[in-house]
């Protein structure tokens, strides 16, 4: 029977999603249905948490909206309605989950760029 779920599980896999790791500043293009008609948004920000669990991988990104008030959104990232991520630039970071930035405002919420 788990043969069955994971055959299931295999197929809800994204095959053209790039590495994911915390500290990446990442868009992502989210799928919003408002009524009948469809859209898509983008969403901006710094992975803070990473969980790997195979279809139901999730990232919590974080983003400074209007007037400095700190945004956060989960994405799961094999859904239907994630379109893509595209990862626009790498940190150096030292910690699995960066909560810390939740209490940081302005520069010190900066992390240091890494070239891959």
């Amino acid at each position: 029977m788990s043969y069955l779920l994971q055959s299931l599980a295999d197929q809800q896999l994204k095959a053209n999603l790039p590495t994911l790791h915390v500290g990446d500043i990442v868009k992502v293009h989210n799928r919003i249905v408002e009524g009948a008609s469809e859209r898509v948004q983008m969403f901006q920000g710094t992975i803070i948490a990473l969980k790997e669990a195979g279809p139901a991988t999730s990232i919590t990104v974080r983003k400074t909206g209007a007037h400095g008030v700190g945004v956060e959104r989960v994405f799961r990232v094999h859904s239907p309605r994630v379109e893509t991520v595209e990862v626009l630039r790498h940190s150096k970071v030292r910690r699995a989950k960066l909560y810390f930035l939740r209490n940081r405002v302005g520069k010190k919420a900066r992390l240091k760029q890494v070239r891959r």
